[in-house]
């Protein structure tokens, strides 16, 4: 059997995945990567196909290897240059967690997604701001991501000290 057999049989077990962990900071779904793992490698090794995560390059590859006849399929992506050894291994954690979810094409539900098409009804009913709240004010601190910390800046309700504090992170972050 191919390993492309071996995929669409595994594919079909493996099923849709539910985002099971939540970012405090914009409370957005996610599913993490170890909760991922013990979902979708047992149901691989049925098929005697073994996942590989190295880094090469300063590349994240996932890689799905038939043990029978090594042959493998891949995916990859480039880690940015990053020289905080934190921030460096949370990006290797999205990148494994996102090239295995795009090598097996993997279906989980987007909340990023489904907020942005839902219809906004322009001529009434008009939201307020959003306010952060104290958990949220107390994590712009150790914030890493300056585009959503500019996103916070231009969609939420801010009083002048949290702006100044979002502001004065995107600056340290920038350095």
């Amino acid at each position: 059997m191919s390993i492309y057999k071996k995929l669409f049989e595994a594919k079909k077990e493996i099923g849709k995945i539910s985002k099971d962990s939540t970012n405090p900071f914009f409370k957005s779904k996610y599913f993490d990567v170890n909760s991922l793992l013990e979902h979708v490698e047992p149901i691989l090794q049925k098929h005697n196909l073994l996942l590989l995560q190295p880094i090469v390059d300063n590349s994240v590859i996932t890689r799905i290897v038939d043990v029978e006849t090594e042959s493998y399929v891949e995916s990859s992506l480039q880690l940015p240059n990053i020289q905080d050894p934190q921030k460096l291994g949370s990006a290797i954690t999205y990148y494994r967690r996102y090239t295995l979810q795009s090598l097996l094409g993997l279906q989980a539900e987007d909340d990023d997604a489904n907020s942005a098409s839902k219809t906004v009804n322009t001529t009434t009913n008009i939201p307020k701001p959003k306010r952060l709240t104290a958990e949220q004010v107390a994590l712009i601190p150790k914030a890493d991501d300056i585009s959503k910390l500019q996103i916070v800046l231009k969609s939420y309700s801010l009083s002048d000290t949290e702006k100044k504090s979002i502001e004065n992170r995107i600056a340290e972050l920038k350095k």
